[in-house]
């Protein structure tokens, strides 16, 4: 089985000519955690806007089971659940309000939207601001909503920036448990993170960017090895490759 997603010479920005990203190449396979580090302005968030499609790749290519977004944009955007930074939610529409349109965008069954919808109200304690409007929710709760939608619906890859922000430690818990269980179904991840620290306990593989370009790559042991730091932290290796240029 070829991976789940495949970055191949990727050039990409926001105006022509002028790349952020130079030639970064890297894959995930499937049931594989990879995290994806760098400093502000680093181009992570560049990466991840050209995967859904967002912007455009100025060079090279695309591809999540096999499919570019050009050859089949329909098949390749329900392969992947995004979760953004900032949460973005319909003012106007309750919690189950936005479970149930998720729900019938992906053409999920109604036992499964039931099943899968219960459990996640349950895990995030959210089951009594189920008829809530987002406008009435704080931000770590329109933040588990996001969450919500992007599990509901069990895709093969799950790109997540900054998952961490605005939720409280037992959400931060349920979230990770939620992560290694869909993981363990053969469920592949992209997480975009500053909390090192964390995602070093959770993460199989590591890209780390710095000014737009792949500096290190691998498992902790091959980042110890690029950064000649045997048995440090992700974090003590990130420091050094990126303290001299940054």
């Amino acid at each position: 089985m070829g991976p789940i997603l495949q970055v191949d010479a990727l050039y990409g920005g926001y105006l022509p000519n002028k790349p952020v990203l130079h030639d970064l190449t890297f894959s995930i396979l499937q049931g594989e955690m990879m995290g994806l580090i760098g400093l502000n302005g680093a181009g992570k968030s560049t990466t991840i806007k050209n995967i859904l499609g967002l912007l455009q790749p100025q060079k090279g290519t695309i591809r999540i089971n096999g499919l570019t977004l050009a050859e089949q944009p329909l098949p390749y955007r329900a392969t992947y659940a995004y979760v953004p930074e900032s949460p973005e939610l319909y003012e106007e529409l309750t919690i189950r309000e936005h479970l149930e349109l998720t729900a019938m965008a992906y053409g999920l069954s109604r036992e499964d939207y039931l099943s899968r919808s219960h459990a996640l109200l349950e895990q995030f304690h959210m089951q009594d601001k189920l008829n809530s409007f987002a406008s009435h929710l704080s931000k770590g709760m329109k933040q588990k909503v996001m969450i919500m939608n992007a599990f509901l619906i069990e895709p093969s890859l799950y790109i997540i920036d900054e998952p961490f922000l605005g939720l409280d430690p037992l959400a931060i818990r349920s979230l990770l448990e939620l992560m290694v269980k869909m993981k363990n179904k053969g469920a592949s991840f992209l997480i975009s993170s500053h909390i090192l620290s964390t995602i070093e306990k959770y993460c199989d593989n590591y890209v780390v960017l710095h000014r737009g370009h792949m500096v290190a790559q691998g498992n902790l042991v091959e980042l110890r090895d690029q950064s000649e730091l045997p048995a440090a932290s992700l974090d003590d290796i990130f420091y050094k490759l990126v303290k001299g240029d940054s």
